[in-house]
């Protein structure tokens, strides 16, 4: 995974980003197997985009599948709405990420489209940690601002 963009100079902006890419993360984390127990994914999602999350994780344990490939996200935006709320909006390039077997080991290549660029509108809360915790979220596929 590759995140651009990621120093505004303002600390707040900037921990809101880093959280922010944390959590996407640890969401491919889970799915790719290297957080088994979603100990990240569960300290940087809280309520709705922690049982969307989940689901999403789940959807791919139930196929038998991992991801492989690369990522990139960009245009990266954090807006800090108050001291304990933010939004963060950025884009996903994922025309270079697959799904992938597990127990095959076969990786599913698709060829590339406007749907593997995403567009992420994300709302997230500061927990008492410090943390930037991400509860909402709404995905586009395809959104215009995003097409390379």
């Amino acid at each position: 995974m590759t995140f651009e963009g990621a120093a505004t100079g303002d600390p707040t902006k900037d921990a809101v980003l880093s959280d922010g890419a944390e959590r996407m993360r640890a969401i491919n984390g889970a799915v790719g197997g290297t957080d088994p127990k979603y100990a990240a994914l569960n300290f940087y999602n809280t309520g709705k985009a922690l049982a969307e999350a989940s689901s999403w994780v789940e959807k791919f344990k139930q196929a038998g599948l991992s991801i492989t490939g690369s990522i990139t996200y960009f245009n990266r935006q954090a807006t800090i709405e108050s001291s304990k709320s933010a939004s963060l909006t950025f884009c996903a390039d994922e025309s270079k990420a697959y799904s992938k077997k597990i127990k095959t080991g076969k990786i599913i290549t698709t060829a590339p489209s406007k749907n593997d660029y995403i567009l992420y509108r994300t709302g997230l809360v500061k927990n008492s940690d410090g943390a930037w915790q991400t509860s909402q979220i709404v995905s586009t596929a395809g959104a215009a601002s995003c097409v390379k």
